[in-house]
């Protein structure tokens, strides 16, 4: 191994030992499952104004019609995708937004607020928030959906 990858990796790992975690104490340390980061995530950016919806198509589709049966709860983690590791964690949201609304703008309140609720919320250090914008939502887009009854296509 050359010097600067010896160097490269080391680095790494003081970086990975230097975060500091209220999860991993001297009294014993606290595991956070994956789905309770994706479900914090969830939330946190569904509460964004201008984000209409999350998820592929395909996983909107089949939301919609989870929805339809009675006493199924809804599925906040449904457009997110964590990796997480014992103090950090890396977060992939997929997004609808309305039409009308700044991009930029939503994507940055998004990472803002992730941010915020699952810091807050688990301890875990959040090393990245990347989002993909799938769609743009058009306002005539739900008077097609009612006129037709709300069914679904599925391609």
């Amino acid at each position: 191994m050359s010097v600067d990858k010896q160097s490269t990796v080391s680095q790494q790992s003081k970086t990975e030992d230097s975060v500091r975690s209220p999860l991993v104490t001297e009294m014993g340390n606290t595991t956070i499952a994956e789905n309770v980061v994706a479900k914090l995530s969830g939330i946190a950016a569904r509460e964004v104004p201008g984000v209409y919806s999350m998820g592929t198509a395909a996983r909107r589709a089949f939301d919609t019609l989870t929805d339809r049966i009675p006493g199924s709860q809804t599925n906040v983690s449904g457009g997110v995708s964590v990796e997480k590791g014992e103090k950090q964690t890396a977060i992939d949201l997929t997004i609808v937004v309305g039409y009308g609304t700044s991009i930029v703008d939503v994507a940055e309140a998004i990472r803002r607020n992730v941010i915020r609720a699952v810091e807050q919320g688990t301890g875990l250090q959040i090393v990245e928030v990347n989002i993909e914008v799938t769609d743009v939502h058009l306002p005539g887009d739900d008077d097609d959906q009612q006129s037709t009854g709300d069914t679904v296509e599925l391609n």
